[in-house]
């Protein structure tokens, strides 16, 4: 999904592709983003229907990261909702409209319907579950991710999930800025659109990170 003269231009900045030729799967935690009833579910408030498409990759990697010893990490998003009200008012006040603020609001409030991981993916119990209030899982305030991630000493993270361009674009972006290292996973990550998908990924692999399939994860990929 990367253009052409944007691998060119990589290159010539810093001499490759790709930033890391091995993970640590120790130090490594795969970060799945917002793959909720909300984003996943047909008919959903804000449903994004190439979501259901990347849940056999994320699975796939999972079980690889879980193999060899990392971590699987899922973060859902949701927003403390009374009445018509929410804890992220400039967002439903002026970016969602009236006829699907309710829907939404209810969707993504602690406990709603569109709370639950989508059924497809293969959630462990071993896994760690967080849930976070903004696009971001690592803006201050918005989640308990930084904390989770320091406290076990992992700095690679391996980001998943929905809109490719919005909430996993969002996470990656900080983690880098907080000196994580980032690889987004281009199969692994879904938006509205492949324009979107594809602008997203470029964003990355020039100045927050590192893009890969699962597989050229998994072929890195060290116990």
């Amino acid at each position: 999904m990367i253009s052409q003269h944007i691998i060119d231009r990589v290159v010539a900045r810093r001499g490759q592709v790709h930033l890391f030729d091995t993970f640590s799967a120790r130090r490594t935690a795969m970060v799945v983003v917002d793959m909720q009833k909300t984003f996943c579910e047909p008919g959903a408030p804000a449903e994004v229907p190439a979501s259901r498409g990347i849940v056999k990759a994320i699975n796939r990697l999972a079980a690889g990261l879980r193999a060899a010893g990392g971590t699987v990490v899922w973060c859902t998003h949701a927003n403390v909702g009374v009445g018509n009200n929410s804890d992220w008012r400039n967002f439903f006040d002026h970016f969602v409209s009236d006829d699907v603020r309710a829907r939404t609001i209810e969707s993504l409030s602690p406990g709603g319907s569109g709370q639950a991981i989508w059924h497809e993916l293969d959630v462990r119990d071993g896994d760690l579950k967080l849930f976070k209030n903004r696009y971001s899982a690592l803006v201050p305030g918005s989640s308990q991710l930084e904390r989770m991630l320091r406290s076990l000493d992992i700095d690679m993270l391996l980001i998943c999930g929905t809109k490719t361009n919005i909430c996993c674009e969002s996470t990656a972006r900080d983690a880098m800025m907080m000196d994580f290292k980032v690889v987004m996973v281009s199969d692994g990550t879904a938006a509205l659109s492949d324009a979107e998908h594809q602008a997203a990924l470029e964003n990355i692999i020039q100045q927050f990170g590192d893009v890969m399939t699962v597989q050229e994860i998994l072929e890195r990929l060290r116990p």
